[in-house]
């Protein structure tokens, strides 16, 4: 009596074992490469030419009168020119003008609807596509991919022309609507693939046990989703937070953001300097706190795909 193991049940199982070596070579040596002196000081390199404008301009916030508008901020040593922080202040006052606390505060008003809603939108859209069966769902699937490449200048006069109609043009309402038809398409692209990435296994216990779609989504996915949703989520905020376009297109006095308020100074401050770069500080302190607060979310939301399975 003999026995014989058939070939092609032997076969396909060693490519895959292959093809899983050959992968983990070439990621171990990726990592031996990234992790080398040479890859370490070039990281270093990168990261002060990087920084390297940022810290000119805080030298050039705290630099006394003519300062900036005369030199280059390298020589604010060589020049034996003292700092102060009345820069701060005539810049958060407006020195007669517009405060600067009111570009700020319109600013998070327009941010944390920008941020919440679009979330909103796209986490149910993307369970949509990634656990319920519907005709045509990959044709829109692909529709609302391709979505992405559409260049923004295109859209806004339409957009304006709708907004006038409807009365919206004036209102935050406008930017809000704006940002997220902006942002929608790459935050359900994203959670989609985040959510495919689920066992479907986890999904089917829970039906077994008597859960449905609403039950799924808030006590099975969202748990697992929150650093996807805080990936995104800082994205958007930079985004918002640092737009110009959207602000000059759709904003009017009273709901103009920081970087309109910026760039008002321009003109308003042009013979003194030293007050832009301190109002540019000042609008970096928000995103700033807000990305160290979820800098751990940010990371293990970008390595939650690497991770599963």
């Amino acid at each position: 009596m003999t026995t014989t193991t058939p070939p092609m049940l032997v076969e396909p199982e060693g490519k895959v074992s292959a093809r899983k070596l050959k992968a983990q070579l070439r990621a171990q040596e990726a990592k031996t490469k990234l992790s080398s002196p040479w890859a370490s000081g070039l990281a270093i390199i990168i990261a002060i030419l990087w920084t390297l404008p940022t810290f000119g301009l805080l030298v050039n916030s705290l630099r006394t009168t003519p300062g900036p508008t005369t030199s280059g901020w390298w020589k604010f040593w060589s020049n034996g020119i003292g700092f102060t922080f009345e820069n701060y202040t005539n810049a958060w006052t407006g020195n007669g003008a517009q405060p600067l606390s009111d570009f700020i505060l319109n600013s998070i008003i327009i941010t944390l609807p920008a941020v919440f809603i679009p979330i909103t939108l796209a986490l149910l859209a993307a369970y949509a596509f990634a656990w319920i069966d519907f005709k045509g769902k990959n044709i829109l699937f692909i529709a609302v991919f391709v979505m992405q490449v559409v260049p923004i200048q295109v859209a806004l006069i339409p957009l304006n022309t709708v907004y006038v109609k409807l009365g919206l043009n004036t209102s935050f309402w406008s930017i809000w609507l704006s940002h997220t038809i902006f942002g929608l398409p790459l935050a359900i692209f994203l959670l989609h693939n985040f959510m495919k990435e689920i066992p479907g296994s986890l999904i089917e216990a829970a039906r077994v046990d008597g859960a449905g779609h609403v039950r799924i989504f808030f006590q099975v996915l969202m748990p697992l989703l929150v650093p996807a949703i805080a990936s995104f989520g800082i994205f958007q905020f930079l985004w918002v937070w640092n737009d110009l376009l959207v602000a000059l297109t759709f904003s009017s006095q009273n709901t103009s953001p920081i970087t309109k308020g910026i760039q008002q100074l321009t003109t308003q401050f042009g013979q003194q300097g030293n007050i832009l770069p301190a109002a540019a500080v000042l609008a970096m302190l928000v995103p700033l706190a807000v990305f160290l607060s979820l800098q751990r979310f940010f990371v293990r939301g970008l390595l939650a795909g690497s991770v599963k399975g």
